[in-house]
């Protein structure tokens, strides 16, 4: 059986976690819509209740509404749950006190402490600059406001000048999210995948079922399922589904003789790649449930090897 426990940095995470954007967002994923703090709610005690008691937000998901509504889930629960969160390197944040400043707020609205990992949401640091960043994250791991430091959408060049930096304080760093997915295979080819196990970084995987197109939900013959923003991606297309239908036979023909879902086998295979934690969305109880059911198991590695050959891009 696979670890249930991943070692980022000095603790140990699942190795499944739940991303949050959609809870609070009302902008882009309609919340308050079809779905709301009901929903989320059940998907957060859900994913808890089922190993993967993992949560990554940002102070800009839901302009602070997904922190928040954490804070409030957390409060009524009385298991270990782990959270991450992120500083957005806005052009007005300029020193050092712009970090702390944010993090104070972040911590404010999760009501809590302290967070497990609390990551730069991107590598664009404006008139700060990166020695200042890490140096001002350093100084918040040394007080204990935050266990590790992680950073997102980072370069590989950018990934090793963060993890340079911060060495010099004796800060390791922990992770690097980024999106990858069975049909998202560009950190293996740009040096990202093999410079974070250099470092001994772990990849946060985002959108790892690709916006659901690992599902099985969206066919060529079914393109009136797909709404919202996903009609604009050419991906979603009648062209594009034809394009991933190998892919989906093989995840399929995998998901009976493991008695999963297509979605759960995308999620293994991930997993399977070592030191990468994929963090899923979830709306509601149904999909925390069903992202839970990709751990506690395993593909063989002949399996992960043939259907990691399916496809690339």
């Amino acid at each position: 059986m696979e670890a249930t426990k991943i070692s980022v940095g000095n603790i140990s995470f699942p190795p499944l976690g739940i991303g949050t954007w959609a809870w609070g967002d009302s902008l882009f994923w309609g919340y308050g819509s079809n779905y709301g703090e009901t929903e989320v709610k059940q998907a957060f005690e859900t994913a808890v209740d089922n190993g993967a008691a993992f949560f990554d937000t940002a102070e800009v998901y839901g302009l602070g509404d997904s922190e928040k509504l954490i804070g409030q889930f957390l409060q009524q629960t009385s298991q270990p749950v782990q959270i991450a969160t992120k500083y957005f390197p806005l052009p007005w944040r300029f020193n050092k006190q712009a970090v702390a400043d944010a993090l104070s707020k972040s911590l404010k609205r999760l009501q809590v402490e302290q967070v497990a990992l609390y990551q730069v949401h991107s590598p664009f640091d404006f008139f700060m600059g990166q020695e200042t960043l890490m140096e001002a994250l350093a100084e918040e791991v040394k007080q204990g406001r935050i266990l590790t430091v992680g950073v997102s959408n980072y370069s590989a060049t950018q990934m090793q000048q963060a993890h340079d930096l911060l060495a010099k304080y004796d800060v390791p760093l922990a992770v690097n999210q980024v999106r990858y997915s069975l049909l998202t295979r560009k950190i293996e080819q740009n040096g990202i995948l093999a410079t974070a196990r250099q470092l001994g970084v772990t990849i946060l995987a985002y959108s790892p079922l690709d916006q659901g197109l690992l599902t099985g939900k969206y066919t060529p013959e079914n393109t009136e399922k797909v709404q919202g923003a996903r009609k604009l991606d050419p991906k979603f297309s009648t062209q594009g589904l034809s394009k991933i239908e190998p892919v989906i036979s093989q995840l399929k023909q995998l998901g009976e003789k493991y008695q999963k879902t297509p979605a759960q086998v995308a999620l293994n295979w991930l997993i399977a790649q070592g030191n990468v934690i994929p963090i899923p969305g979830a709306k509601n109880a149904k999909q925390a449930l069903e992202n839970a059911g990709s751990i506690g198991w395993q593909l063989s590695s002949e399996d992960v090897e043939q259907l990691g050959l399916s496809v690339g891009s």
